[in-house]
């Protein structure tokens, strides 16, 4: 799991939403800004309730997000601000993680 400075505040997100920018991969959403008062990334992951109306599948997807997402996290940029949103259930966390890889590609 992420640490908690890491991870984007409700403020930040909502500020992704209205101005971010967006990429996409067969399972996941990336929207992101790029800010000036950051020393870290800051990535969230949502998943919606369209995805599974399950609770506990909707948090099972965000771990294993951030755990895919963890040995990534120093590869982007330090000013950025950024969700993945899954778009469908993933279980296979290497899948996940070839796609957090073409998303940095992407970036850099």
């Amino acid at each position: 799991m992420l640490s908690k400075k890491n991870r984007a505040d409700k403020k930040t997100v909502e500020k992704i939403f209205k101005e971010g920018n967006i990429l996409d991969t067969p399972n996941l959403t990336f929207r992101f800004v790029l800010t000036n008062n950051q020393n870290t990334p800051c990535i969230s992951f949502i998943t919606p309730k369209n995805i599974t109306k399950l609770a506990v599948k909707r948090n099972l997807l965000r771990r294993r997000g951030y755990d895919a997402l963890e040995e990534h996290i120093n590869k982007f940029p330090t000013r950025l601000s950024g969700v993945f949103i899954f778009k469908k259930i993933q279980e296979d966390i290497s899948i996940i993680e070839n796609e957090i890889k073409t998303i940095l590609y992407k970036i850099n």
